[in-house]
């Protein structure tokens, strides 16, 4: 019996799962037996990270047969990088707080920021690798600049020993990845290989699928439940937007209609807790505010942002006169719910150790991954064998990738930041702007978050613009939280804005439609995403979340705004209204987004007067005309 020849791709593939098996296995001993120095597993984490990205990105696509031998070498020289580290960590962490490096460390340093740089490159695009080695020059030759943009000058010895330190690539941002990141990464990859993207499926068809407007509204539903853990809008518009766009197409929507709705609905899940992406453990790290806490926070403008877009989807099938999918199977809610329990516990034991018992993320992940592994071995159907659980290990590694080599090389920014106090002379002119009113700063702020966006993934434009923006946003009276949660919402809609709007280039390609004119369909839909970070970073009423009046005057208030957005922006209730109707529904999101509960209050009654009145009205009219009609026959 001759044995199966072992080919380059199987040695790859074995190679891979073995990486990402004992990369996940570190992490989890991490927070459980092994607790090691956190310097000590940054290195770890950052060293399995650049191989893992090495490994599956290859130096560019249809390279020459030689390409590999490249990538070997890289994944090599990131060994080295790392294990250079953790086995001189003592003397390392000496040279670390004393801002010094030996010539060996010196040329380490060097190759490790080379790899950093390379390894953005692969994952991330140009534009982040660019800023960062500008931050380098600057803080080479910056000291050669006249005025407010000149410092003291630094040598190369310095930059090196603080990007090689955990002011640079060691800093917390390496640092929130290799803790908090990775585990929810896994988590989601688990999920997904026990089925979560097909159970979300089936629940958005059964709870929409014969509404009016079905499809669209199932693609909103869907891509907010697999959004959130998904992390990713392109990947979301990918996964669910495969299955919602050819129906959505199939009903009768314009094939730019379809793939602007999905590209809408699956950014709208980078903002949606309780994972957001993975960014909310970044938020919450930055800001010092506890995980449960920025959640909650979170919460009302997500469910905002998906509100306003489900009536405007639900506002078009009006306009169209569409009604649910007829013949259209539907799933078993039962059959859902009783095949979902091994998905649902799971992520309910999460959402309970974070907000209720307050454990930490990691611990919460831990826990609530052990509960997932259990309920999917003991299913029935798709049970979880071992086949599913390298897979799950396998996919946990190819999508860390992007976040980690994100995290690495914003620890170059920021630590050029730091070290050359750019950031601070930025906000410095940030509040200088403010003197003509603070929303001329909160504009400022968003055009550079949409700016940085365009060619970076959330987290890692988000952290930019958190270094340079988010303190002057705080000096200038704005909280915390909203300051950092207005940079983070536009750092994830420039994934709809054009001119690289990445989930609408995703939605593209299944729409078959130019992902230009997409793109200007998707900012039309999600103008809730541009008008809500203003929202709460001058009201932070809409951050409040607790059991008491104020809370339940701002979601009463919330849910007006939402309503009264969806409907100036169709110019239909149930039927068309007039454009002097559209301007008093814009009058209500004026008035009832106020903090004062008199003009809450006020908005409220126009709201009723408007939706309710005004079809009374409505109705009544037409009853008279078509009884004018009848007496007019019955004359004749």
């Amino acid at each position: 019996m001759t044995m199966k020849k072992i080919t380059y791709t199987d040695f790859k593939k074995y190679f891979s799962i073995a990486l990402a098996v004992f990369t996940g296995l570190l992490h989890i001993g991490q927070f459980t037996v092994l607790q090691m120095e956190s310097i000590k597993f940054f290195a770890w984490h950052l060293m399995l990270g650049l191989m893992l990205i090495f490994l599956h990105k290859p130096v560019k696509k249809n390279a020459p047969p030689a390409a590999p031998a490249l990538d070997w070498f890289l994944i090599c020289t990131s060994l080295f990088v790392g294990l250079s580290v953790i086995l001189n960590y003592d003397l390392y962490v000496v040279m670390m707080q004393t801002a010094s490096q030996t010539a060996f460390f010196k040329v380490v340093g060097i190759i490790a920021t080379l790899l950093v740089l390379e390894a953005a490159r692969r994952t991330l695009g140009w534009t982040l690798p660019i800023i960062a080695v500008i931050t380098v020059l600057y803080a080479l030759f910056g000291g050669r600049l006249p005025g407010i943009l000149g410092h003291r000058g630094y040598k190369i010895t310095r930059i090196a020993a603080t990007i090689f330190s955990d002011q640079g690539i060691f800093g917390s941002q390496i640092g929130v990845s290799a803790s908090n990141i990775y585990l929810f990464l896994m988590f989601a990859a688990f999920l997904n290989v026990s089925g979560a993207d097909k159970i979300f499926q089936d629940l958005a068809i059964r709870l929409t699928g014969k509404k009016r407007g079905g499809p669209a509204k199932m693609a909103v539903v869907a891509s907010a439940l697999f959004g959130s853990i998904s992390g990713s809008a392109a990947a979301n518009v990918m996964s669910t937007g495969s299955f919602t766009i050819p129906l959505m197409k199939r009903q009768g929507y314009p094939p730019r209609f379809a793939g602007a709705v999905e590209a809408v609905a699956s950014t709208g899940g980078q903002m949606m807790p309780p994972i957001m992406g993975a960014a909310a453990f970044v938020l919450a790290d930055i800001t010092g505010i506890s995980y449960g806490a920025f959640c909650l926070a979170a919460l009302l403008p997500a469910l905002m942002y998906y509100i306003t877009l489900f009536k405007i989807v639900d506002l078009e099938s009006v306009k169209r006169g569409f009604t649910g999918i007829a013949g259209m199977e539907m799933p078993s809610l039962k059959k859902t719910l009783l095949g979902g329990f091994k998905l649902f516990f799971p992520l309910i034991c999460l959402l309970f150790l974070l907000i209720v018992v307050r454990t930490t993320p990691m611990n919460a992940v831990i826990y609530s991954g052990a509960a997932l592994l259990t309920c999917g071995a003991l299913s029935k159907t798709d049970r979880m064998d071992f086949k599913r659980l390298l897979k799950g290990f396998d996919n946990a590694g190819k999508s860390s990738v992007q976040v980690i080599s994100a995290c690495a090389c914003s620890g170059i920014v920021v630590g050029m930041f730091a070290l050359t106090g750019l950031g601070l002379k930025f906000s410095n002119f940030l509040i200088q702007l403010s003197g003509s009113g603070i929303v001329i700063s909160l504009i400022f702020a968003m055009i550079i978050c949409l700016i940085l966006g365009m060619g970076l993934p959330a987290v890692a434009a988000y952290i930019v613009c958190a270094t340079a923006i988010a303190p002057a946003l705080i000096k200038l009276g704005i909280p915390v939280v909203s300051a950092h949660l207005f940079l983070f919402y536009f750092a994830s809609i420039s994934a709809i804005t054009p001119p690289v709007a990445v989930a609408s280039y995703a939605a593209s390609g299944i729409a078959g439609e130019n992902a230009m004119k997409i793109g200007l369909t998707a900012v039309k839909l999600g103008l809730a995403g541009f008008a809500l970070p203003f929202t709460f970073a001058l009201n932070p009423d809409y951050l409040h979340f607790g059991f008491d009046f104020l809370t339940l005057i701002t979601w009463i208030s919330a849910f007006v705004v939402c309503l009264s957005a969806a409907i100036a922006v169709q110019g239909y209730t149930e039927q068309k209204i007039t454009a002097t109707e559209r301007l008093l529904y814009c009058v209500v999101i004026v008035s009832a987004i106020q903090s004062s509960l008199l003009f809450s209050a006020a908005g409220w009654l126009l709201f009723a007067a408007l939706y309710w009145g005004m079809q009374i009205v409505r109705t009544r009219r037409a009853d008279k005309n078509e009884a004018q009609k009848m007496l007019d026959v019955y004359k004749k």
